[in-house]
């Protein structure tokens, strides 16, 4: 080996981003190591599909390196897969939150429990194919959004600690996706032309119900009741794994007006409905907030010899913050409170402010940090504590 080379190890998913990915890490100098995790359980209906959980995404992937002259190996990653993004993602559904494995399965796998991996093969840096930006400097790294508006990924990396930021490399960050397929097809890539995935890489048909139907059983689902916001009772549902804020299907009908799930209650397994401007949210909490370490704004993450992080604090500040991976962002103040939670009031009061779901602040392109959106007290219990009279909840 070159000692003047840099080894890193590249996740590779068998599409175009990461396989042009691989290509420009070896233009750049890197000495390039493509990895392919197998991380489809037993019980996982697609594992026979096309997707990074199948055997397909390996052959792929495998075909890719050969083409590029980079080694490739497979690592087996189904046990802790099932453990830290399906099981994760079955137990928030089951607790009336709606989950986020994507970001999950970052934190926890790719640039997680791969730097084993990584570190055994004498690498320095975990890369991947996302479309975001990360700025090394002397002690610390800086998370940006990519520079493709419609492809950026920073939404789906804000809960990358600082040790996994600065060892990670993100070369698609400042290209567009015309490029990517561009570079490909003059490469002669086989996946040049593949179709992205919108969907999560375990849930075909982005079916969630069905997947947690195959994967809990039904005997596992919380079923109970719905009632409308006022209090009248609706019906009988089959499981609040069911159900998400938002949601207009599965609501039983009778209404003039569109119907919609407005909030869960895990406690009660109640389901309540209500019109489009129950949906609307002045502000909110989130907890488990990760903090960047990013100069000139309120908040500061200062590493500790001892391994820990403690926040410091200005003022409350102006933050735009994404809801969902989606949302186009809108302007919010920002305040953090004690344990490792914030206060956000938004501007422009926003629809279906989903608890379980990331929301993630930046300061322009800058990812100020970000936490799990928590859930208020249910609209159900609000309507107990305001009635002089006994009510249904």
């Amino acid at each position: 080996m070159n000692k003047a080379k840099q080894r890193v190890l590249l996740g590779m998913s068998g599409g175009v981003d990461s396989s042009v990915a691989g290509y420009l890490l070896r233009e750049q100098g890197y000495e390039v190591i493509g990895v392919t995790m197998k991380v489809w359980p037993q019980d996982c209906i697609s594992r026979a599909e096309d997707k990074c959980c199948g055997p397909q995404a390996i052959a792929d992937a495998r075909s890719v390196a050969h083409s590029l002259g980079i080694p490739h190996y497979v690592v087996d990653e189904a046990d802790q897969f099932e453990r830290l993004v399906i099981d994760y993602f079955s137990s928030e559904y089951q607790s009336g939150r709606t989950p986020n494995p994507c970001v999950m399965c970052n934190e926890k796998l790719k640039f997680g429990n791969l730097w084993s991996k990584a570190a055994a093969l004498g690498c320095d840096y975990i890369a991947t194919g996302h479309y975001a930006i990360i700025e090394k400097h002397a002690d610390h790294a800086i998370l940006r959004k990519g520079l493709d508006p419609r492809k950026d990924q920073s939404y789906f990396l804000f809960s990358l600690r600082q040790p996994q930021l600065r060892r990670a490399l993100t070369p698609l960050g400042k290209m567009t996706k015309p490029q990517i397929r561009e570079i490909a097809h003059s490469l002669g890539l086989k996946v040049a032309d593949k179709v992205d995935s919108q969907e999560i890489c375990f849930v075909p048909g982005n079916d969630y119900k069905a997947f947690l139907r195959s994967h809990l059983g039904k005997n596992e689902f919380h079923r109970g009741e719905i009632y409308d916001v006022a209090g009248n009772f609706l019906g009988e549902h089959e499981g609040i794994e069911l159900f998400t804020i938002g949601q207009r299907k599965g609501l039983p009908g009778g209404s003039p007006m569109p119907r919609y799930v407005v909030d869960l209650d895990p406690a009660t397994n109640r389901v309540i409905v209500g019109d489009a401007d129950d949906l609307v949210t002045e502000e909110f909490e989130v907890d488990r907030v990760n903090w960047h370490p990013v100069t000139g704004v309120g908040y500061h993450n200062h590493q500790e010899a001892a391994g820990g992080t403690r926040h410091g604090y200005s003022q409350e500040i102006e933050v735009t913050v994404k809801i969902r991976y989606s949302h186009a962002g809108t302007w919010a103040t920002l305040t953090q409170l004690d344990d490792g939670r914030a206060h956000v009031r938004l501007h422009d009061p926003q629809r279906a402010v989903t608890p379980g779901q990331a929301a993630v602040f930046y300061d322009g392109d800058i990812v100020l940090g970000g936490g799990w959106i928590c859930r208020s007290e249910p609209i159900g219990r609000k309507l107990l504590s305001q009635s002089a009279t006994p009510a249904l909840f």
